[in-house]
């Protein structure tokens, strides 16, 4: 019985690069909320927030970047090598993680909440959850993730695949233990599968209702499924004019890192948003329209939804990355209640961490909304 009335609470973790993010992505498409665990040890230090002043009188002020903001790697040289220091950094940060992650679960409306951690089993975090889910890969899988998607060395990847504990003794604890060799059907299929046997209240409280039947040639927004793939690939390649040029099978492989939300007149599709939400920050990074359909109506459908699923994952801000032919009419943005920004105007460490990765190579234009006033880990 978890800690928090109410709520199925799984605890999902996993070796570095077996895909427990992907994981925690698809879980919370088919309902749940979730929780970065990890994510919110960086935010738990970041400037202003609680951590900070005791991680920087811990270990001293050389810690610190030019803009006075705890310098992760330099941080890491000293705790990674360090039994000792780490011991009294996890003792600065693990409390505030917790109360941070006792706030989420409490305010979530969702009914299975799911909290990543890659340490969640050398924690009293484990204690907290119904169910325990290992996500483990082969070694040859995980080398190949961290060369290809962290750009490391073989040998230094193999180095840090070799500094964490065996996956046997995490898998020797799991209640579901989920092996993910790189497909993301397979995996899919698997994930789905468990979702299925999670204790029907929970799973059936937590579904999506279906949207109301729309009139012949109305604009209906609805979200995609991976057995959308095909539609959804064909959609941006045509409403990119060919610009982009995706397969069913990218779409797939999409599904990992994001969502799609579909604005559908009749069974075409006529806009598409592709968008994530990470560290309480959503990003929406792919908003393609057909000529033919109301700019503004489209938009407001589009983002409307995101902005909706977003506040439901407690997200503090929300970042539209658009191209500039679509950027033109400010007028339009702000009365959607969006403004241009640059990532280093944002007043947040994490809403300019955001901005700073999601933002795409091609030209664009970031919109910034700030979705609520209240953050997790504010100064006390």
């Amino acid at each position: 019985m978890s800690r928090w009335p109410g709520k199925y609470v799984i605890g999902l973790t996993g070796n570095i690069a077996t895909g427990k993010s992907v994981v925690r992505r698809m879980l919370e498409q088919l309902g749940a909320y979730t929780i970065d665990a990890d994510m919110l040890a960086h935010r738990a230090i970041a400037k202003g927030a609680p951590g900070y002043q005791a991680v920087v009188d811990t270990f001293g002020r050389w810690i610190l970047d030019a803009n006075g903001e705890i310098n992760r790697e330099r941080l890491g040289r000293v705790v990674f090598s360090d039994p000792e220091a780490l011991k009294k950094l996890e003792a600065i940060v693990h409390p505030l993680v917790f109360q941070a992650i006792d706030v989420m679960v409490r305010r979530a409306s969702q009914p299975i909440v799911v909290i990543e951690a890659i340490k969640l089993l050398e924690t009293e975090l484990r204690f907290a959850c119904d169910a325990i889910w290992v996500i483990h890969a082969p070694t040859d899988v995980q080398l190949e993730r961290l060369m290809q998607k962290r750009q490391m060395s073989r040998e230094e990847a193999l180095q840090r695949i070799q500094a964490q504990s065996p996956q046997q003794e995490k898998i020797a604890q799991a209640h579901v233990a989920i092996e993910n060799r790189g497909s993301y059907e397979e995996l899919w299929k698997e994930v789905s599968r468990h979702w299925q046997a999670i204790p029907a209240p929970s799973r059936k409280s937590g579904a999506t209702p279906p949207p109301p039947a729309a009139a012949a040639g109305e604009l209906t927004v609805t979200r995609g499924r991976p057995r959308d793939a095909s539609r959804i690939a064909e959609a941006i390649t045509r409403l990119s004019e060919g610009r982009r040029q995706v397969s069913a099978e990218d779409i797939m492989a999409a599904f990992g890192d994001k969502a799609f939300v579909l604005l559908q007149q009749g069974e075409r599709i006529a806009g598409i948003a592709g968008w994530q939400v990470e560290n309480l920050v959503a990003r929406t990074t792919d908003v393609y329209l057909e000529k033919t359909v109301d700019v503004q109506k489209a938009l407001e459908m589009l983002l409307g939804e995101i902005e909706r699923a977003s506040r439901e994952l407690q997200c503090e801000a929300s970042l539209v990355f658009i191209s500039p032919s679509l950027a033109q009419n400010l007028a339009l943005w702000k009365g959607l209640g969006y403004e241009p920004r640059l990532p280093e105007t944002l007043g947040v460490q994490a809403w300019k961490e955001a901005a700073l990765e999601s933002r795409p190579k091609e030209p664009h234009v970031m919109f910034f909304k700030q979705l609520r006033q209240d953050r997790v880990l504010r100064p006390i």
